[in-house]
């Protein structure tokens, strides 16, 4: 079918025409690009901005799209000049590294680090504004954290690298953002590709007659053998790589975001649209992933450098932000309360045709990490609901954090070790502030606690996006009282004498990973299960196979190479297994989050659930959704389709 270019863009120079209006004469326009989701105004007379501090802001407003303002390369000012200028602006207090200055002269920002980024950016953007008006480069504020990731470290040299590519990509991007809606009698519906009936290879595909969009790209990675369970249902017809106009991810966990590279290794160049702290959670775990696999001889059917492709088409989004994606459709991430950066996403599809919203995993309760997840949404006709504990209940927070401070207690007494296998993304951080406290408030004695393993660079994550945080944890971040710094926390390098951290009596040591799968809590495992006066405490999910699930269900001899003889070592340590730390919902909070969200949805889908999970949760909604007081009217469809289902949200 041809199509009338000149029609196509009727709409889009429409919209150019509108901001031209909005511009005033003395700024000088120079041009205006869009961007990805950004439509980016460039001007001549810097000066001039000092006079229109709203002027984003109001034409952002008046065409509902985000609207940015630069200044014209030949208007800026020199990169030396500009640097001494930015440290003469910046307020003392804001703690700026002037070591920290990075100019990124293809797209005219500067990203400055400081101990506190609100400074850099003022009451009503005044300091922001006010650099940009002086030097022409638009301020970009990064967190100065105690503890530095040096992942963020790589995002930040990778993209100056590619500064040119990255620009290049924007706008190819933005234009296809952009594009007219050539369809008008529109249609919503999506695919289930994977973790369906399910748990693991989290995988959705939305359609619209205009569009396509990925909603997660996960790997079940307890199946690697099998691509067919370990990999979404990627070979579908409706799936093409070049009609894909986006990929969403909730979160950095691996069933969720474990097989995006793939599809930068064939050929997509379009953007994956995450927040700031899941873009760098994401790569420590791919890298991990990638690296274990390898050493494993494992298949994984990417290599890092499919991994670096994807970071250059990475966008990151803020929760609460409006971002199109598609030319009909537009994305608002908010907080999912599962990890660090999870997000609830909402799709708000055509002119008000259908509205989506995918929980990914999440928390309907606060942890000392995080805050709940949010419920309340402009518009609500389809909730997409994960389901992992439909059919159980797990312990409470308060009963799981006092069984955790009497293990340790007793361990203590008697002169032992506590070792304390984590996953490396929330769990590990779980911990750490809940021995804080407890020593804070004399429950236990101060003592060392030993960290070592992916958790550190995780943690370090956690520093610089304290904004992400609980409240309470978040204060105490801004006051300087950060618990991930505090004097009793003793981070460990690789490559440490791990005998001799565990002469150190009574002590806590938290390593990775998890299920003891691998990594150093093996190693300490190995060091410590001998003595009847240390502690192993499991505080996540042990999965079938694992050495954790082994010792957890009973096995009390380890076999381990000492100088290349096999030897047997008993486990005479005590086990202990605490099970309500879960990053997810039980069954009484999925049943809470569908009776309080706001609006009420239509239909509700139910996924990353195993069967049984599904079905039960299935039944319950059916008869507490029309409780009274939970502002049902009528029930709503629950579906609860598997892999390969088609699900029509419109007709």
């Amino acid at each position: 079918m041809k199509i009338d270019k000149s029609v196509l863009n009727k709409n889009k120079l429409a919209l150019l025409g509108s901001i031209v209006q909005e511009i005033p004469p003395e700024l000088e326009l120079s041009n205006i690009e869009f961007e990805g989701p950004s439509i980016v105004v460039y001007v001549r007379n810097r000066k001039a901005i000092s006079e229109h501090l709203d002027l984003a802001q109001n034409i952002a407003k008046k065409v509902r799209k985000r609207v940015v303002i630069r200044v014209s390369t030949e208007s800026r000012l020199p990169v030396d000049e500009a640097k001494k200028k930015i440290l003469e602006i910046a307020p003392r207090e804001a703690g700026l590294d002037p070591n920290g200055i990075y100019f990124d002269e293809t797209s005219g920002e500067v990203w400055v680090k400081v101990e506190k980024p609100g400074l850099i950016v003022g009451r009503g953007n005044y300091v922001r504004h006010k650099i940009l008006a002086e030097t022409g480069w638009r301020a970009v504020p990064m967190r100065a954290s105690p503890l530095e990731s040096k992942v963020l470290r790589e995002v930040v040299a990778g993209t100056l690298k590619q500064s040119e590519y990255r620009l290049e990509f924007l706008r190819r991007l933005g234009d296809r953002i952009h594009r007219d809606v050539i369809f008008k009698n529109n249609y919503v519906r999506i695919t289930a590709l994977g973790g369906f009936r399910e748990v693991g290879r989290s995988s959705i595909l939305v359609e619209t007659r205009e569009s396509r969009l990925l909603l997660d790209m996960g790997i079940n990675t307890g199946v690697m053998d099998d691509p067919f369970k370990a990999f979404p249902c990627i070979d579908v017809d409706s799936l093409k790589l070049e009609e894909l106009d986006g990929v969403i991810v909730t979160h950095s966990h691996l069933d969720h975001v474990g097989l995006v590279p793939i599809l930068y290794k064939y050929g997509y160049r379009g953007p994956l649209y995450v927040t700031k702290p899941t873009r760098e959670l994401m790569i420590v775990m791919l890298k991990d992933l990638i690296e274990v696999s390898r050493r494993s001889g494992r298949y994984l059917p990417y290599t890092e450098k499919d991994l670096t492709t994807m970071i250059l088409h990475t966008i990151t989004v803020e929760y609460d932000e409006v971002t199109d994606v598609a030319p009909d459709i537009k994305l608002t991430m908010y907080n999912a309360g599962h990890i660090l950066g999870s997000a609830i996403v909402h799709l708000h599809v055509g002119m008000g045709l259908h509205n989506i919203v995918y929980t990914g995993d999440f928390k309907y309760a606060s942890t000392r990490l995080l805050d709940r997840a949010n419920t309340e949404f402009p518009r609500v006709e389809t909730l997409i609901m994960e389901s992992t504990y439909g059919s159980a209940k797990q312990q409470s927070r308060l009963e799981a954090e006092a069984e955790l401070v009497s293990i340790v207690k007793r361990t203590v007494e008697r002169q032992g070790i506590v070792l304390i296998p984590v996953f490396a993304v929330g769990r590990g951080q779980e911990i750490i502030l809940i021995l804080n406290e407890a020593m804070k408030n004399g429950s236990i004695p101060k003592l060392n606690v030993y960290v070592e393993g992916l958790v550190n660079e995780v943690t370090a994550i956690h520093t610089q996006y304290p904004e992400y945080l609980s409240r309470s944890i978040r204060e105490a971040i801004y006051r300087g009282e950060n618990p991930f710094t505090a004097d009793w926390l003793k981070i460990l390098e690789s490559g440490v004498a791990r005998p001799d951290v565990v002469e150190d009596r009574p002590s806590v040591i938290i390593a990775t990973s998890g299920m003891l799968t691998g990594g150093p809590a093996v190693d300490y495992l190995k060091l410590l299960a001998s003595d009847p006066r240390n502690s192993l405490v499991f505080v996540g999910y042990q999965a079938e196979g694992t050495l954790g699930r082994k010792i957890k269900d009973g096995m009390r001899e380890l076999t381990m190479v000492v100088e290349n003889k096999v030897e047997a070592v008993k486990i005479d340590l005590e086990v202990y297994s605490i099970d309500g730390f879960s990053g997810h919902s039980d069954q009484a909070e999925l049943v809470k989050y569908a009776q309080s969200i706001k609006p009420k949805p239509k239909k509700i889908i139910l996924n990353h659930g195993e069967p049984s999970a599904i079905d039960t949760l299935a039944r319950l909604l059916r008869k507490a959704l029309l409780v009274p007081g939970t502002g049902y009217t009528s029930l709503p469809e629950i579906y609860t389709p598997s892999n390969l289902d088609t699900v029509h949200l419109t007709s």
